[in-house]
């Protein structure tokens, strides 16, 4: 994939619609500042440009290049204050520091009555909205000012301001150690992978276990209770406990429906919470409830007063599109999955610049997946192929789970005149892997197996390989090897000599009565 990032100039200036493009010049305009300014310039020449390139902003003298770096730098900022006053981009934290800014200005002409004023309105709202660290500021902002301003309540007033210090304390250490605790968990997970074994399980469970003990949950509101169910999800998730991640998950979401107007206010802890919650209903195979929740989820991100900028379209991109290609993998529905690839193409186009490449690479492998199960072959091979092609840091779970793909898609295919030298790639891959377990090299061993005798004695060597797959799915250690790609339905079938998507459609859970 291209380096999307070499100039983040050039990237926020692609990233504005019309209406902000539009904006930012009568902003520039109402400065008062000459149109043929070099900054309004160099910001109409990036416009028109596809890709960046720096030799035509020189070749017309746009600036010289020992100027263009702090000519870029003071277009950065003009671009960032006019967005700044975009209505569309306003939010309540965006509103409550404003207000504080103005409080302070307020404060420093010595107008401290209408300063406390604005402070007093200020810190209600930050109340009821959740936000102790601004709250935390506004208090701070009025002890100097009442420190400095007598009244003949200042007694009252100073017990009640050291009453909701001391309130706000408590929580925002609530807040900021279990906050810790879900970040640290979250980090485990990217760096270390999940548990394979006792030691990991303990290490985990120790680790949660010293952060949490202290934590009353009876005190806490909202917000310690988001980052409290957040860090149990972590914990679960990273133990294989999914019964124990759904729990949490479910709790993190219907947190948000009993507080509907804190969807508004942390709309990205909302997206994430939904996005955990269907993918532990994905792997537990649970399509009702996935389908339910889908269902609330999509009705609330297109009813107002839900927030839509560029980075809450980016994440309900991926949790719709992950979320409806899981249903199709669940039902067995891949042709009619595989009519999705082009939709989700151009989305991915527009969200290039908006969106990780790991992201990008998980929807990489699903239409991979969804190809490969209706048979469409080669397809598939080519979309694994832009997987293991990439040159960025790549997670390894991803990279031998495509690699798996792309050998049942050249096993299926006939394409298999380097079979032999890739199962020898994907073995020597998985012996530099930071965390195999004994089922990333039994699967290896089953494939080159399987090119080793004759089409006849092939049954065997799959039926063998089923027993095995179904003893580790009974282990706890390695449900996670076998989520991604589902080769235990894939083995099944050629075992019982039927089509996987029948395999598929025969595991998908009836609704509880």
């Amino acid at each position: 994939m291209a380096d999307l990032q070499k100039d983040f100039l050039f990237v926020l200036i692609k990233s504005l619609s019309t209406s902000e493009k539009r904006q930012f010049k009568l902003y520039v305009n109402r400065l008062g500042v000459n149109t043929e300014a070099k900054f309004l310039l160099l910001f109409l020449e990036l416009d028109r440009m596809n890709e960046y390139d720096e030799s035509i902003i020189l070749a017309k003298k746009i600036s010289t290049k020992q100027q263009l770096s702090n000519l870029k730098a003071h277009l950065y900022k003009q671009i960032l204050v006019s967005l700044r006053m975009n209505p569309s981009l306003q939010n309540n934290r965006i509103h409550l520091r404003e207000q504080l800014d103005f409080a302070t200005i307020l404060y420093q002409k010595g107008l401290y009555r209408q300063a406390l004023k604005v402070l007093d309105k200020a810190k209600q709202n930050a109340l009821e909205m959740d936000e102790k660290t601004l709250a935390i500021d506004i208090i701070d902002l009025e002890k100097v000012i009442e420190s400095q301003y007598i009244t003949r309540s200042i007694e009252g007033r100073a017990d009640e301001l050291i009453r909701q210090s001391q309130e706000l304390s408590i929580q925002n250490t609530y807040s900021t150690n279990l906050s810790n605790l879900s970040l640290k968990l979250y980090s485990e997970m990217l760096i270390n992978g999940y548990a394979q074994n006792t030691q990991d399980e303990e290490k985990i469970i120790r680790l949660f276990t010293e952060q949490i003990k202290d934590i009353q949950f009876s005190k806490l509101n909202f917000r310690e209770k988001l980052w409290f169910y957040k860090a149990h999800v972590w914990k679960n998730l990273l133990l294989q406990n999914y019964k124990g991640a759904y729990k949490y998950a479910k709790k993190w979401v219907e947190l948000f429906y009993e507080n509907p107007e804190m969807i508004k206010n942390h709309p990205v802890w909302y997206i994430k919470g939904n996005s955990n919650l269907m993918k532990i209903l994905f792997i537990n195979g649970q399509v009702q409830k996935l389908e339910q929740y889908f269902e609330k989820f999509q009705i609330t991100i297109c009813t107002p007063p839900f927030t839509v900028n560029g980075n809450l379209q980016s994440l309900t991109f991926l949790n719709v599109y992950n979320t409806i290609m899981n249903i199709h993998f669940i039902k067995g529905e891949f042709f009619k999955g595989t009519k999705l690839i082009p939709e989700v193409e151009l989305k991915m186009k527009k969200f290039r610049d908006k969106i990780d490449d790991h992201h990008f690479l998980i929807l990489y492998l699903k239409m991979a997946a969804l190809l490969f199960g209706s048979k469409q072959y080669e397809a598939s091979l080519r979309y694994a192929h832009r997987i293991i092609q990439t040159k960025s840091g790549i997670q390894e779970d991803l990279a031998f789970h495509t690699r798996v793909l792309m050998l049942m898609a050249k096993y299926e295919s006939g394409m298999d005149e380097d079979y032999d030298e890739f199962v020898i790639q994907t073995e020597r891959f998985v012996s530099k892997m930071k965390n195999p377990n004994r089922l990333h090299h039994q699967i290896i061993c089953f494939f080159q197996q399987l090119n080793q005798v004759f089409f006849s004695e092939q049954n065997l060597i799959f039926a063998d390989f089923h027993n095995v797959l179904q003893a580790c799915h009974q282990h706890d250690f390695y449900k996670r090897t076998l989520l991604y790609i589902d080769i235990q339905s894939w083995v099944e079938s050629k075992v019982k000599h039927l089509d996987v998507m029948n395999i598929i459609k025969q595991k998908v859970k009836p609704p509880k009565p």
